[in-house]
């Protein structure tokens, strides 16, 4: 790419994570929280400014004088190298002296059992591979609230919408099957016994569920650990993505969001499981596609992590 196709692509890139980033910002200037929206920069390790990196993908290489503007900005040093980043000479690219591509070698160096365990993970949790399971209902989130004494609550700021012994009645009038570890790690004590399975970190590759909320939702974190290999447009599309995900699974928890000028869906009703499986299901579908877009870049350097 040459430098002004950089620049103009990085604007991009940077209005649209500006755009999609613009409310956490203004509220963190406000000292104020939000408990549904603040959820992916507050659970996931990785700030707006680093969401706001862009990135060509491992297969583009560009200019090396499109950097100069922001060197002490992020990830670009003061004497014009970027992290992750190397400079080649590369006659084939249409631009003339070196070219910056991502530093591959480096990366299976230092990341590569990393990268490694993503790909088996994505590969693994597509439908390619198993059906997916529509019959939580998320019930994740009721069973991390479920016999919690008062003041007990995750989220203080959010009224359990049917009351604490009428939540509790719903866990213990269906049945959970949450398989996915960073859902079940917060179950309470009492709702740990009453779940299908115990998931573990080390299945955690061969359990994730395709049509789970929360395994969508980590694809925004895979993508910013594979960061530089994917195209970051990759990543934008990921948290928006997660976003919508984020909002299902509050809307048919045990928390009464509406006070954020969010719906309910109702889960401890027949229309309310209803409802749940035909948006999971619809989200589900773009996780999918999302992950595939992923594999597609990550599986022609399976072998070098292997």
């Amino acid at each position: 790419m040459t430098a002004g196709e950089v620049q103009r692509a990085r604007a991009a890139h940077e209005e649209r994570a500006d755009r999609l980033n613009a409310p956490h910002r203004e509220r963190k200037a406000r000292g104020e929280k939000h408990p549904i929206e603040d959820f992916l920069h507050t659970y996931y390790p990785f700030s707006p400014g680093q969401l706001r990196r862009w990135h060509p993908g491992w297969q583009v290489g560009y200019e090396v004088s499109a950097d100069a503007p922001l060197r002490d900005q992020g990830d670009v040093d003061s004497d014009g190298c970027r992290r992750w980043y190397r400079d080649v000479k590369d006659a084939s690219s249409g631009t003339t002296g070196e070219v910056r591509t991502a530093d591959l070698e480096r990366f299976v160096r230092e990341r590569g059992d990393a990268a490694m365990w993503i790909h088996r993970l994505l590969t693994n949790s597509s439908f390619a591979e198993k059906p997916g399971n529509f019959s939580c209902f998320g019930l994740h989130e009721w069973a991390m609230v479920y016999r919690l004494r008062p003041g007990e609550k995750r989220h203080e700021s959010l009224p359990l919408r049917l009351g604490a012994e009428a939540t509790n009645r719903v866990v213990e009038a269906n049945r959970l099957v949450c398989s996915h570890i960073d859902a079940f790690r917060f179950f309470t004590p009492e709702a740990v016994p009453l779940n299908a399975s115990h998931p573990t970190r080390e299945r955690q590759p061969m359990r994730d569920d395709p049509a789970c909320l929360h395994v969508g939702m980590d694809l925004y974190k895979w993508s910013m650990k594979l960061a530089p290999l994917l195209p970051s447009d990759i990543a934008l599309d990921c948290f928006e993505h997660a976003l919508d995900l984020r909002i299902l699974d509050m809307e048919a928890s045990p928390y009464d969001c509406r006070g954020y000028g969010y719906g309910v869906v109702p889960i401890e009703t027949e229309e309310g499981k209803a409802e749940y499986v035909r948006r999971q299901r619809a989200l589900a579908e773009r996780s999918d596609a999302l992950r595939l877009r992923i594999l597609a870049v990550l599986d022609p350097l399976a072998p070098l992590f292997a």
